[in-house]
């Protein structure tokens, strides 16, 4: 089993001085979950790699996801089998070795909207969407007249179905899986950094030979040399490409993906829910204790590290989703709100839910590997491609990729612990459903929070703001997870900001005193801290009164990005 490596504010001040000192094989550029997948296919083929993000790990795309694993129903549709066979059996990897504890089955009901010719339509896609996969992870499609529809998804108006399909697929917290794919390739020798921006691309002639690289968090610069570059920067990637001074072979745009969070007890409905809209499909996702409904697919061209959600995206969520619930949906029922990108080959059609979902490699000059497109569920196909494709620029005798056969760190061991429920509530005096909630965010890990509340009980307590979290998954994240911020924690080690009513402000405070206990801050920093995401979030519901994307750009870019100010 792979010791998972602490990334603590010691291991950080070791990378600093490693990346600094030693020419690598290869340096990937951008910590979403391509660019962690880049660092894990590299790291395990015995290549010395180093990862730099310029914010946090998943900060980006890959923190904003609807967070499945999964095939993508409607690209069967579009006859694009090739890319559904590929996801559906990274689906399966995902379920069955690579990360179980982290990625599980989740039903959803397609409704029939007509009596007649849908039934036998739908039935042949998803027959074929169940068997492209290879696996048998998940149940097969399940007819269900409109009776059986009526009793699994009473929120449903009857006027709006003609019975339908149960079909399954798979879900994961995005960003926590993002995490745990860096720290299975730092598990594996690879030097990982957040709040580390590349500033410049070096060049021996025409060959990039490496980048310098700025700490953000004290303002040191380093040259870090490296045999081949690899730019996993998603909506990023034409930056990067015109920061090497060449002309990069692909070009991305950005489409805005919007979803609405609400309690799990507004819609009343034992399964998921995934319904035809005019441009493209709605899901409406179970999600712990609340739902995630989305989402949008609109062009984007402004801040891209912060895009905003207007007024008008939470409008159309919410009059896609009401148009078949009995119990409409206010605003009120609203928890949380978040936008992100995804990074789309530019295409010859204006509409951005046309564009390519399939990725491209490209190496645009030497020494420089671009990589773009794709979806969240193919990161690993597209980390070996690129790893592939850097082999030009590498010492012969590069092993091929093993990654479909190594496991996330957490996955080894989590089925005997689940097996194990009640002997560990027992044992660690912690209710069963607390027990469930920590294998299933850090599977063996949790072992490691076992044992730190069992030195220190007042660990076991609820986090005051966010009950369902406990004081030690904040002390976890200080001391293991690279959390170098307390946006970084409610945010993204925990989904805190999405899934309290007010979005995390409450937490804020106690969450703050326990990271600077760990992290060594001292009451000023403490208060920027606080100070700061609170700013954001009013800024966040700001821009979501606005009705135009420009408005709510400027509402959301008020609140400075911590990152910014954190240096000096």
């Amino acid at each position: 089993m792979t010791t998972p490596t602490p990334l603590d504010p010691q291991q950080r001040a070791e990378a600093w001085r490693r990346i600094a000192s030693q020419d690598l094989d290869v340096l990937v550029i951008g910590g979403g979950v391509t660019g962690a997948g880049v660092a894990l296919d590299a790291a395990t083929r015995g290549l010395k790699v180093a990862l730099v993000e310029q914010r946090d790990f998943a900060s980006g795309t890959s923190s904003r996801s609807s967070k499945l694993f999964h095939g993508g129903v409607r690209y069967l549709e579009q006859l694009n089998f090739g890319l559904v066979r590929e996801a559906l059996k990274e689906r399966e990897l995902m379920l069955t070795r690579i990360a179980p504890h982290l990625v599980r089955p989740v039903s959803f009901l397609y409704p029939l909207e007509h009596p007649v010719w849908e039934r036998p339509y739908v039935t042949a896609g998803l027959t074929l969407y169940d068997t492209m996969g290879g696996g048998r992870s998940v149940p097969r499609t399940k007819q269900l007249t409109k009776g059986g529809v009526r009793r699994l998804v009473p929120a449903l108006k009857p006027s709006a179905h003609h019975g339908g399909l149960l079909y399954h697929d798979a879900q994961c917290d995005d960003a926590r899986h993002t995490l745990t794919v860096v720290r299975t390739a730092a598990s594996y020798g690879a030097t990982v950094l957040n709040s580390a921006k590349v500033t410049g691309l070096l060049h021996a002639g025409e060959r990039v030979v490496g980048a310098r690289v700025l700490d953000v968090e004290t303002g040191d610069e380093v040259e870090v040399g490296a045999s081949v570059v690899i730019n996993c920067t998603g909506v990023w990637t034409d930056d990067i490409q015109t920061m090497a001074g060449g002309r990069g072979r692909f070009h991305v745009r950005a489409s805005k993906g919007v979803h609405i969070v609400v309690a799990r007890d507004r819609v009343n409905s034992e399964t998921g829910l995934i319904l035809r809209t005019e441009k493209s499909v709605l899901f409406c996702i179970p999600w712990g204790t609340h739902w995630i409904i989305g989402t949008t697919d609109t062009d984007w061209n402004l801040s891209r590290a912060h895009p905003a959600a207007t007024s008008a995206d939470i409008d159309y969520i919410l009059e896609q989703i009401n148009g078949v619930l009995l119990t409409p949906l206010t605003r009120d029922d609203i928890q949380g709100v978040y936008a992100g990108l995804r990074p789309l080959l530019a295409g010859e059609s204006e509409e951005s839910s046309q564009l390519s979902r399939e990725h491209a490699v490209a190496r645009p000059q030497p020494g420089l590997i671009s990589i773009a497109g794709g979806k969240y569920t193919t990161y690993r196909v597209m980390a070996a491609d690129a790893v592939d494709a850097a082999r030009e620029d590498l010492s012969p005798g590069v092993p091929d990729s093993v990654t479909e056969h190594i496991p996330l760190v957490g996955a080894e061991g989590y089925q005997a612990l689940v097996n194990q429920l009640d002997t560990l509530s027992r044992r660690h005096d912690l209710p069963v459903w607390r027990v469930t909630h920590l294998l299933d965010r850090y599977g063996s890990m949790a072992v490691d929070l076992f044992a730190m509340i069992d030195e220190d009980r007042s660990l076991a307590e609820p986090l005051a703001g966010a009950a369902e979290y406990l004081r030690v998954e904040v002390v976890y994240a200080a001391r293991h997870e690279a959390t170098l911020h307390l946006n970084d924690l409610l945010t993204r080690r925990t989904r805190i900001s999405i899934e309290t009513t007010d979005r995390g402000v409450e937490a804020a405070e106690p969450a703050a005193q326990i990271l600077a206990a760990e992290l060594g801050w001292d009451e000023e920093r403490t208060r920027s801290e606080v100070e700061h995401y609170l700013r954001r979030v009013q800024a966040e519901i700001e821009s979501q009164q606005m009705t135009e994307d420009e408005r709510a750009d400027a509402e959301r870019t008020e609140a400075t990005d911590i990152r910014t100010l954190a240096k000096g």
